[in-house]
């Protein structure tokens, strides 16, 4: 029996996911762009799609733009809007916890003349909206914040921070990564003060390669892939209609669910933790009140890639952080206060509501017999 713990890095399609893009392979394989009746259903199909998505967000299906995944849609987001907007207002304001996508991104802005501050928890590893708008000033064109940080599952103050930088410059474009809270946290454009939303299709059991990017009507963002004007030439490129098909039937599946899911993962967190508890020189680096899809714990004295490699060894699949990082420290874990020996440990477990406990009770069982037999 294998146990897959890695749902943040990327989840198992789900069935409805796999029929549509199978229908959209087989049956509905025309170009959307072609003017016959081929081209037309498969049109249909990426619009139903995108309206699926839009209502599930509370936004209007013609600020539903398609991207290859939410890297792009990140890419899309920053580097968009700092043209659009950035001529004059040459600064950035992002977390120092964000994805690579968004941090290499601004680090890549910073090198073609754009300011970028970066907002570090307070000492008590707490991100706060102060912080923020503190950040913010007159010459700020864009701020960028992700919901649920995907090594951790910390919650960073969004709303609070959207809205307060809202009130008191409203020429700033405000963007959330919201990958990991997306159809597990309720999310609505307009009640997180977010002109631009990124979100994934893989991390909610559809599947790669493709992603979208919400952006608030009259918001302006200059494309970054030009060519056949497709998605209404903010991303250019023949969509891909059996990934988008797959995208919008997971979103129509989880919709209905955000909240039955989150307390029954939460009920599995709680599982965890109190198995965790007994064993000795386990530390838990999530925060209590977290998102429960990730859990991250340091197994102190093991390094993290001899562990993770030991459960495998068990049929059992976490990962030591982001999958992006390919194993390397983002530096994110330190930013929350955990370093050195706790950092080099880490595992993070990332489930969803599929997940049940004796699939747990064989994490907990396996990580108990590598702390005893896992040398450094």
């Amino acid at each position: 029996m294998e146990v897959y713990l890695d749902n943040a890095a990327t989840t198992k399609p789900c069935p409805e996911a796999v029929e549509a893009a199978v229908a959209a392979m087989t049956e509905n394989y025309g170009n959307p762009s072609s003017l016959h009746r081929a081209g037309l259903n498969a049109q249909l199909v990426v619009d139903g799609a995108r309206k699926a998505i839009a209502d599930s967000i509370g936004g209007d299906r013609d600020c539903i733009y398609f991207t290859s995944g939410a890297t792009e849609s990140n890419n899309l987001a920053l580097r968009g809007a700092s043209a659009a907007y950035g001529r004059k207002n040459k600064k950035i304001v992002i977390s120092a916890v964000e994805h690579a996508s968004v941090e290499e991104t601004a680090a890549d802005l910073e090198k073609k003349g754009f300011e970028v501050v970066r907002v570090s928890p307070r000492e008590d590893g707490r991100y706060y909206a102060a912080d923020f708008v503190n950040a913010c000033d007159d010459s700020t064109c864009l701020i960028s914040m992700m919901y649920v940080n995907n090594e951790t599952g910390y919650i960073l103050p969004v709303k609070e921070t959207f809205s307060a930088v809202k009130r008191r410059y409203p020429h700033i474009i405000t963007h959330t990564d919201c990958v990991q809270a997306y159809m597990k946290l309720p999310i609505k454009a307009g009640a997180l003060c977010a002109d631009l939303i990124s979100l994934s299709g893989h991390k909610i059991h559809g599947g790669k390669g493709v992603g979208a990017l919400y952006i608030k009507k009259g918001v302006r963002v200059l494309p970054v892939v030009t060519g056949g004007k497709q998605e209404k030439g903010i991303r250019s490129g023949t969509e891909s209609v059996p990934m988008i098909a797959a995208f919008g039937a997971a979103v129509k599946k989880l919709s209905p669910t955000v909240s039955e899911r989150w307390d029954k993962v939460s009920g599995l967190k709680s599982y965890l933790l109190s198995k965790l508890r007994d064993m000795e020189n386990v530390t838990v680096n999530s925060p209590e009140d977290g998102s429960p899809y990730v859990v991250n714990i340091s197994a102190v004295g093991k390094r993290s890639e001899i562990m993770l490699h030991f459960l495998e060894s068990k049929g059992i699949y976490v990962s030591s952080g982001s999958a992006c990082s390919k194993g390397q420290q983002s530096g994110v874990l330190g930013q929350f206060g955990i370093r050195d020996k706790r950092a080099d440990s880490a595992l993070r477990i990332s489930m969803t509501a599929e997940t049940i406990e004796a699939e747990l009770d064989m994490f907990c069982e396996a990580l108990s017999e590598g702390m005893e037999k896992v040398r450094g």
